[in-house]
């Protein structure tokens, strides 16, 4: 060369002759040949193309969630009727549905239910039927909400319903 250095010789050595061996091929990850590396990679890829083709797809069915709304979040601890609305996660108005009211931090008598029907209400009369109170304590408290949906549909009540709020009067 011009310069006086000498060319780095090329870190590729492959193995002449009818007989090829790996601890002479670097060409790939150090102890890989560039065969399985190349397959590797491919394979990576395929399975997220793969992945992402599944992902997109819209195919599995699950189950809707039911709610209760109220008109309004709080009552007093001598309010007569309320009235509860079942709807679904997507606000549609679920029919035929059992409504479970029971006592959550303030004291009923027992459990009540009702089913909803055309209309999507139910009307529970706390005061009379459940004889709704607070502990001498306490100012407020709450009463808890089970759906049963109707069997023949995709709703589900799996997660916690929204509670309605008992104050002193």
């Amino acid at each position: 060369m011009a310069s006086g250095r000498e060319s780095p010789s090329p870190t590729v050595s492959i193995s002449v002759g009818p007989r090829r061996s790996f601890a002479d091929d670097d060409r790939a990850i150090e102890g890989l040949p560039i065969r399985l590396v190349i397959a590797l990679i491919v394979g990576v890829v395929s399975l997220g193309i793969m992945l992402q083709i599944l992902g997109g797809i819209d195919g599995f069915q699950t189950d809707t969630e039911v709610d209760v709304q109220f008109d309004d979040a709080t009552i007093a601890e001598d309010d007569d009727d309320v009235s509860i609305y079942v709807v679904d996660e997507d606000g549609n108005e679920v029919t035929d549905a059992v409504v479970v009211a029971q006592a959550g931090t303030a004291r009923m008598d027992g459990a009540l239910s009702k089913e909803t029907g055309d209309d999507n209400e139910v009307e529970f009369d706390f005061d009379s039927d459940g004889e709704l109170s607070l502990a001498p304590d306490q100012s407020t408290g709450t009463i808890e909400f089970t759906v049963q949906p109707p069997a023949d549909s995709d709703w589900e009540d799996d997660e916690p319903n929204n509670e309605l709020l008992v104050v002193d009067d």
